[in-house]
């Protein structure tokens, strides 16, 4: 027995001589992480990392993009938290102050607004085809029609939308489910306000842990970075809600003035369609003008241009004020992003692309261009 450790000894020596590995050549030198080809090369795999995901996230897409948009309305809301966290010293009430107030807010737009803009938009629905059908009698959309097929085409896709109810699901990604059944909806707004209330409450310490992830060296850069990106999505999120409220009050006052069928069921359209950047207002001005239109040419065109001047006020006046802490980023970054994310998630994904694009730009320029110009 005392034999039996040096047998095994042996037995083991012998049988590691017997299983040499395999030569496969002489080892290359180790990669260098500052060339430019290996961040090139991580971004392109990241890039590619990110669209199996969307894939796959697709199909599940209702309880993600509740969970993005419970996000980003906490991001959106969260430096009124921290505001009023200043004073109350605590982050518990400060969160239950904010979100009473949304609530009561949410609420007394759900009593007094939502009634008579669901009855415009029901009305508008009702009235579509006749809509369309007066266009025939305007001789300019009578000789487009004739060439171009202008009115059927119009008449096509406002039964493809409107009469089966795809025009808000799928202005919604299929989220919020507003054409198939009020209790979806509700569900869904449930889900939502719940989803931010947590968010809004855990957020520091969800980022702490976040950051606990990187290095002890550069865990402090970290978190700058990301408390700057979510400090900036946040400013973001609620300056892009302020400037699509404006639009939709201007619009209302405009429809008002000119005397407009469904002021309100616009106004409360281009609300929508305005939180996306540049690319909403296209839509908005196209149902706007469309609108218009039915009544007389006159008032189709001083719809179009009432309302091109005020996007240029918006743009070179209001957003401007507005938008001074959030994310700047480049106009055809801002609609590369809204129509990517308009087609993969529908009105949603073109609302939460955008900051998404910035956030990444915001990496980019703070992390990968010092490396590659250092290379």
């Amino acid at each position: 027995m005392a034999r039996l450790p040096k047998v095994l000894k042996k037995i083991s020596e012998t049988s590691a001589t017997r299983r040499q590995p395999e030569s496969f050549g002489t080892k290359g030198a180790p990669l260098n992480t500052q060339h430019p080809f290996y961040f090139g090369f991580l971004a392109a795999a990241g890039a590619l990392i990110a669209i199996t995901l969307l894939s796959a996230l697709r199909s599940a897409s209702q309880v993600f993009v509740l969970i993005i948009i419970s996000l980003f309305l906490a991001m959106g809301l969260n430096p009124a938290v921290e505001m009023v966290e200043k004073r109350t010293k605590k982050r518990g009430p400060a969160v239950a102050a904010i979100v009473t107030f949304v609530i009561l807010i949410v609420v007394l737009g759900a009593f007094v607004v939502i009634p008579p803009v669901v009855k415009q938009i029901n009305d508008l629905v009702a009235n579509g085809p006749q809509i369309i059908d007066s266009l025939r009698t305007n001789s300019t959309f009578k000789k487009l029609n004739d060439e171009y097929g202008l009115v059927d085409s119009m008449q096509k896709k406002f039964q493809q939308y409107f009469a089966d109810g795809r025009l808000i699901s799928g202005a919604f990604g299929g989220v919020i489910g507003v054409g198939r059944t009020v209790l979806s909806g509700v569900f869904s707004a449930l889900t939502v306000m719940v989803l931010t209330l947590y968010f809004l409450s855990s957020l520091p310490r969800v980022t702490s842990i976040f950051y606990r992830l990187a290095p002890a060296s550069r865990r402090d850069r970290v978190a700058k970075l990301g408390n700057a990106i979510i400090s900036r999505i946040g400013a973001f999120v609620g300056s892009q809600i302020v400037i699509s409220a404006l639009a939709s009050v201007a619009v209302f006052f405009i429809g008002l003035a000119l005397g407009l069928p469904y002021a309100a069921a616009i106004a409360m359209l281009i609300f929508f369609v305005a939180l996306i950047p540049l690319v909403g207002h296209f839509i908005g001005a196209s149902i706007f003008t469309l609108v218009a239109l039915t009544e007389s040419p006159l008032k189709g065109l001083l719809a179009i241009l009432l309302y091109t001047a005020y996007v240029q006020i918006e743009n070179y006046l209001i957003t401007p004020r507005i938008m001074r802490r959030s994310l700047s980023i480049p106009g055809l970054v801002t609609i590369v992003a809204a129509l990517l994310g308009t087609s993969l998630l529908g009105l949603v994904g073109g609302i939460l692309a955008v900051p998404l694009a910035a956030a990444v730009l915001l990496i980019m320029e703070e992390v990968v261009f010092p490396k590659t110009d250092n290379s």
